[in-house]
């Protein structure tokens, strides 16, 4: 294995981390599960509904 100044070993492990963390992040977020209190349906049927004068 070639020598590397000190520098590059720091970048390396930097490195490393970051592509680590960032892969365990897309994971984390693509295995959410994201919850509606309403269906399509519904969410239309209340929107015509609505009484309030804004």
């Amino acid at each position: 294995m070639p020598q590397l100044a000190p520098l590059n070993w720091i970048l390396l492990f930097s490195l490393f981390w970051v592509c680590l963390f960032v892969v365990m992040s897309i994971n984390w977020w693509f295995s959410l599960t994201h919850y509606s209190g309403l269906d399509e349906s519904e969410v239309e049927e209340s929107s015509k509904g609505n009484s309030w004068l804004w």
